[in-house]
């Protein structure tokens, strides 16, 4: 791609030649006149000596240059040059700027010139003590508070003597050998200071030399950053050249000089480069190593707030040390990625580290709003994929375990016959519980106490059993928390019994599915009756506050409950027995209220993982409905959010759970419970049931509109897009649903990535060439799309207006719109919606209210795309002229957000960086005012006389029009004032348009006649004034009377358009001739139009006259341009001649 560079990057280039073409030259000064004596003689005065070296130890910098370098000149010196080594060692730690280093090396060039055997060896020992690197042993002797203090002030004084002893090898002062430069000097000494720093407290050092030295020391050149596009490549041709250059890498500048005329040699310049790409690496590698260690702090700290509720003092502030750290590395690991222009590493994100913890802890969610594909896909059990894999992906020990160890030796037949009986046995006790159910719902009555008349039988009958517990079965007391181990035992485990001590210490630890996978692994060869029996108990002494790790542990069951059924069966008839030993301890609410939530949670995660009977649950929720009062009302709000949804979507409990939750929806209307136990129930209800509600209707595409979008949305990339615009053009344009698809995903920017933005203009202005309509319609749609914005003003659509506008500046940038576009855009939007075009104060607007800013980024996302293009011709003014308004509109909002003061401090340097902000309200309206007078002066001096001066501005326009490089149309040049008006701007259309689209045949008589009153009128009128009135008052009147400046303007626009001049409009019939009548009743101007015979005498009269004066001035734009061509002759032969004389520097503006 044939792309200019910009005005910045050519700028960069044009100060690094500046730069290498005075080191040039000291470096030449420095060698050829080295140790020359004085032509005249020196003083020896002690008090400018004295003096001197004072001046030197303040500071070498610019301030000090002139007058220390005239007393080099003038002094003697001799006796003081240990001194003077001293104090410029000092003065070189005051030097903070470019400038103060250029100072100073041209202070140490001038006394190397005088003392180069006495001076130049001293200065270059001190320099390099200088920029030693610190002793380690003196370092790890302080403490870590101490060491880092030390580190940052050592930096701060080694960063100028750094810089002054880059320059100090590039001018010929510091050397390597006599023939060469000092490279390998400055590459030894950054070296040393980057060895054994493991803290990297020297990376801001290197960071410092990379900004200054890395194009003359490493041969690093910026790649090319050119926006603005070449106005002579062909539409249709940006896509390839913009894929190649990203093929080929980096762009880079042209060689900016020859080899030989380099300051440094290659060879030092490629291994230099080559140390700091592996330092950048090892960077890089600690980057990614701390980035790890702080996300496993992270979740280290996530895990502790689970178990205890508080992250603890200490570790909240070792956390925050280690994230400050982080945020430093980072920050220096980009701005060395940058420097050298190397990829920043990758950093894996946290997004699986939470992923058990989530699990554990959306047990019995919300299931509102999950009934999409889920739902059906699975038959509605689970809320998600990620659920079903859980509790439904259980891996088979079988493939992990030798058979032999599960105790699969016997015959395959048996087992399945078992399980088959198994199932047969558990069928029959669910139709049991159904049965006694349906007897439960059928004998319930209402009594006037609003009891159900079977709650005392079901209260007996719990009684009775909870009597034949007591006589028959020991009551369990809940399970202490079982300490963890402390520590790691010194020694490995070596029996199965401590294997198991190990195994089960881990699994407080295992928040996951794939270690918990593992410990079942793990437990099954250590598998027998003593280990089983050790799993039970640890899983009935889960601590109370650990309820999270309750799913992970019923996976492990679920895994073991398969090849050993005595575990799953143990743990269930623990928790049956925990379960009615709560049901007697009803009253003893508080004290008890966790371990009623550890049980449920663990048995409704047991009965999604089916180890847990379907009868077992069935009945558990029956005895909780037959005493439907205190914790038994929040025993079935738990057991409906653990399981509730499970049950009434599995095929083997849908029909009596949904009996029972119809028992329960009945008691609950009739009992009295409070607010908070209503809403326990009414959440947990509606998360197992969730209301029916319509599915979210997916839009129908076709195949080509899905094509289309995956082109734009997903392969469109900078090394993609001459593939994108090949498939593109090879699509049915005459296809109204592709041209329509099209047009959408072409002007809906903002559903693209924000940096693909330029992408897209790019690809619009590549199929311009093609189809030039559709351009047309997708710049038309962006126009009313940013309009509309302004109008409705909504927050939900601000990030559509920034990509509009973002997208806006992209087409200008590759010349699919003029200027006059974009300066109608930014007066628009500071513009619209405000009383006469003009913001102020204390007249706020509904649509853009004072503590609205975000007009303001909008104009700042415009002027940061393509503001830079306006930096010379006429857009030069039209911007300087916007700017000012904006500045108004700016200072008639409040105070300003920090962010939106940086975006426009920003933006405004970046397209004038001298510009003067207002500081007042008032300041700013006086400009605005004075730009306005001037812009209604001048448009009346170029529009005063609708002969001679229309053509001079016509060819003047014209001229303008050759001398600019982008070609805007002539359209852009006649409003270079106008679009800087408001006043001229606000009228619609229709009221300075001239055209009449009626036909006219001629005037009537009534028209006559009007026509003839109001002649007579203005005569009398205009007579009767000038009587009255003097010179300067009836030269007011006069130009009062004549047309407006806007409606002239249009008349010479509408005139170069057809050919001809007309005083009104030539209609389209050719024997009439249509003039413009303007009248004036009080203070308002008229107009009117009147229909005249072409043949009559004032037509004829009229058209010759217009002719007359386009041949004047078709003849004075040819005078005017040979003129130029002459004035552009003698310069060429001005600018030989001097060649001629000597070598002559001509610099290209981008």
């Amino acid at each position: 791609m044939d792309a200019t560079t910009n005005g910045a990057a050519q700028t960069k280039v044009d100060e690094e030649q500046a730069r290498r073409a005075k080191r040039a030259a000291l470096k030449e000064l420095n060698i050829a006149e080295a140790g020359k004596e004085p032509e005249k003689a020196l003083d020896s005065s002690l008090k400018r000596h004295t003096a001197l070296i004072k001046r030197m130890r303040q500071s070498l910098a610019a301030e000090n240059h002139d007058q220390i370098l005239k007393d080099i000149n003038t002094l003697s010196l001799e006796k003081y040059v240990d001194e003077i080594v001293g104090a410029v060692v000092e003065g070189i730690l005051r030097c903070k700027t470019e400038k103060d280093v250029w100072s100073a090396v041209e202070i140490i060039s001038a006394l190397h010139r005088r003392f180069p055997k006495t001076f130049t060896p001293a200065l270059i020992s001190s320099l390099s003590a200088s920029i030693a690197p610190p002793s380690r042993s003196a370092l790890a002797a302080l403490a870590p508070e101490q060491r880092e203090k030390e580190d940052s002030a050592r930096v701060t004084r080694q960063r100028p003597v750094l810089r002054v002893c880059a320059e100090l090898a590039l001018v010929g002062i510091i050397r390597d050998a006599p023939d060469r430069s000092g490279g390998e000097w400055i590459m030894k000494a950054i070296k040393d200071l980057l060895s054994n720093d493991p803290s990297l407290s020297s990376l801001p050092l290197l960071l410092v030399f990379l900004k200054s030295y890395s194009r003359p020391y490493l041969g690093i050149v910026p790649p090319a950053s050119s926006k603005q596009i070449s106005a002579s490549s062909e539409p249709g041709t940006l896509s390839d050249a913009t894929s190649e250059e990203a093929a080929q890498g980096n762009g880079a500048f042209p060689a900016l000089i020859k080899e030989e005329d380099e300051l440094v040699e290659k060879e030092i310049r490629d291994r230099f480069k080559k140390m700091c790409e592996g330092y950048f690496d090892n960077v890089a590698k600690k980057l990614v190593i701390e980035h790890d260690r702080l996300q496993e702090q992270d979740r280290r700290n996530h895990e502790a707030y689970i178990r205890s509720g508080e992250i603890f003092e200490d570790r909240q502030q070792a956390y925050e040390k280690m994230t400050k750290s982080y945020e430093k590395l980072l920050a220096s690991c980009q701005s060395l990625s940058e420097l050298l222009y190397l990829p920043m590493p990758t950093l894996k994100t946290a997004s699986q580290k939470t992923e058990s913890i989530q699990i554990g802890m959306n047990t019995g969610s919300s299931l509102l709003g999950a009934d999409s594909e889920d739902t059906a896909s699975g038959g509605g059990k689970w809320e998600d994929e990620e659920e079903r894999r859980f509790y439904e992906e259980i891996p088979d020990l079988k493939d992990y375990v030798p058979r032999s160890v599960l105790g699969l030796e016997g015959d395959g037949a048996d087992e399945s016959a078992d399980g088959l009986e198994k199932e047969r046995l558990e069928k029959e006790m669910v139709e049991e519980e159904f049965r006694k159910l349906e007897e439960e719902l059928a004998e319930m009555k209402i009594d006037e106490n609003g009891q159900a008349a079977g709650e005392a039988r079901g209260k007996k009958l719990e009684d009775g059993k909870g009597d034949e517990d007591v006589d028959d079965a020991p009551t369990p007391t809940p399970g202490t928390p079982k300490e963890s181990p402390s520590s790691t035992p010194q020694l490995a485990p070596q029996g199965p019994s401590q294997l198991l001590t190990a195994l089960l210490a881990r699994l407080p630890d295992a928040t996951n599915r794939s270690l918990i996978d593992q410990a079942a692994v793990d437990f099954a060869f250590l598998n027998s009756k003593a280990a089983r029996k050790r799993l039970v108990k640890f899983m009935s002494q889960v601590p109370k506050s650990r309820i999270d790790l309750l799913p992970h542990y019923s996976r492990l069951i679920a895994i073991l409950n398969r090849y050993m059924p005595d575990v799953g069966t143990d743990i269930v008839a623990m928790l049956d027995e925990e379960f009615r030993y709560l049901q007697r301890k009803k009253k003893v609410v508080k004290e008890l209220a966790e371990v009623r939530l550890r049980n449920i949670t663990f048995l409704s995660n047991l009965t999604k993982f089916r180890v847990v009977p379907p009868h077992v649950i069935l009945h558990m929720f029956k005895v909780c409905l037959d005493d439907f009062s205190g914790t038994n009302v929040e025993n079935l709000a738990l057991l409906l959010e653990g399981c509730g949804r499970f049950l009434l979507r599995s095929e083997d409990t849908r029909v009596p759970f949904a009996k029972m939750i119809e028992l329960m929806r009945r008691k609950q209307s009739m009992a009295h419970l409070d607010q908070r136990q209503l809403l326990l129930l009414e959440n947990a209800y509606y998360q197992c049931n969730p209301p029916e509600r319509t599915a979210r209707q997916v839009k129908e595409r076709t195949p080509m509109e899905l094509f289309i979008r995956h082109l734009i949305y997903d392969v469109l990339t900078k090394k993609t897009i001459d593939k994108v615009l090949k498939m593109l053009r090879k699509l049915d344009w005459n296809d109204q649903l592709v041209l329509r698809t099209l047009h959408k995903v072409f002007t809906k920017p903002w559903k693209i990535k924000y940096g693909h933005i330029p992408l897209l203009a790019m690809l619009t202005y590549d199929l311009q060439r093609y189809h030039p309509a559709f351009s047309i319609g997708v710049v038309d749609q962006v126009l009313e799309d940013i309009r509309r914005g302004l109008e409705t003003n909504l927050y939900s659509m601000n990030q559509r207006r920034i990509a509009s506008v973002k997208f806006l500046g992209e087409l200008y940038i590759y010349r699919l719109i003029s200027s006059s576009i974009i300066f109608d855009t930014l007066w628009t939007i500071v513009t619209f919606g405000h009383p006469e075009g003009r913001p102020t104060p204390g007249m706020p607007s509904p649509i853009d209210m004072p503590d609205d800013f975000f007009r303001i980024r909008l104009v700042c996302v415009l002027l940061d795309t393509c503001g830079m293009c306006f930096d010379h011709g006429p857009q030069e003014q039209k911007l300087n002229n916007f700017l000012a308004f904006f500045q108004l509109y700016v200072l008639s909002k409040e105070a300003l957000p920090m962010d939106v003061e940086f975006m426009l401090t920003d933006s405004l340097e970046a397209v004038r960086p001298k510009l003067v902000m207002f500081k007042t309200y008032e300041e700013a309206a006086a400009a605005v005012d004075e730009m306005f007078a001037v812009a209604y002066q001048n448009a009346g001096i170029a529009t005063g006389d609708p002969g001679e001066d229309s053509g001079e501005e016509s060819g003047e326009e014209d001229d303008e029009e050759k001398e600019r490089a982008e070609g805007d149309d002539e359209e852009e040049e006649d409003m270079a004032l106008g679009d800087d008006t408001i006043e001229e701007r606000a009228p619609s259309p229709e009221a300075v348009l001239l055209k009449s689209k009626q036909e006219n045949i001629g005037p009537s008589e009534e028209d006559e006649v009007e026509f003839a009153k109001e002649l007579a009128k203005l005569v009398t009128d205009t007579s009767a004034e000038s009587r009255k009135v003097d010179k300067k008052t009836a030269l007011a009147l006069w130009d009062t009377a004549l047309p407006p400046p806007v409606v002239r303007k249009k008349k010479n626009e509408e005139y170069d358009e057809d050919g001809e001049v007309v005083i009104g409009d030539t209609a389209e019939d050719a024997g009439v001739m249509k003039f413009t009548l303007f009248t004036k009743r009080g203070n308002k101007p008229q107009t009117r139009q009147i229909a005249i015979p072409a043949e009559s005498t004032l037509a004829v009269q009229t058209r010759t006259a217009q002719m007359q004066d386009k041949v004047e001035q078709q003849h004075l734009k040819r005078l005017v341009l040979n003129y130029e061509q002459r004035e552009e002759a003698e310069e060429l032969k001005a600018l030989e001649a001097r060649s001629r004389q000597g070598p002559i520097k001509i610099r290209l503006a981008g």
